[in-house]
């Protein structure tokens, strides 16, 4: 979909600051964080709503965001939970029309810098940022190599 901002993104068309990318779904960092790390996952297919959505897909793209909060917990982050959100439809809030889950890192306590980051929504280091979500998924996939 040539107005989607997030198939421009898919395409190269767009810059985003990447965290991950396979034949299925692509993770990159929002660009108006509500905190340090919160990434979108989006699958590489348009789907406006989860009305179009598949639903092996959506399992896939929560799957992974699932992973992407494990990750993050054990990433430089420090981050001790996450939320992983969908916003379905303009009803819901959804301001880009291209299913997208949000995994928005938490540290104990932090519910006055969590409001503060919803309204200000200002990035962070995305360079270093992504460096230490990246590196999380390695440390991930080194726990799961052990076991």
């Amino acid at each position: 979909m040539s107005g989607c901002g997030f198939c421009r993104i898919i395409a190269g068309e767009a810059p985003a600051t990447k965290i991950f990318e396979d034949d299925i779904l692509m993770a990159f960092l929002d660009i108006r964080p509500i905190t340090r790390g919160h990434t979108l996952v989006i699958p590489k297919w348009h789907a406006s709503d989860l009305d179009d959505l598949n639903p092996a897909l959506g399992a896939q793209l929560f799957a992974f965001g699932h992973r992407l909060a494990k990750a993050m917990r054990r990433s430089d982050l420090r981050a001790d939970g996450a939320n992983l959100l969908i916003n379905d439809g303009k009803a819901a809030f959804q301001t880009v029309h291209h299913v997208h889950l949000h995994v928005v890192p938490r540290q104990q306590g932090d519910t006055l810098n969590f409001a503060k980051g919803f309204v200000l929504r200002r990035p962070h280091e995305r360079e270093s940022t992504a460096a230490a979500i990246r590196a999380g998924l390695d440390r991930l996939a080194d726990e799961e190599k052990a076991v």
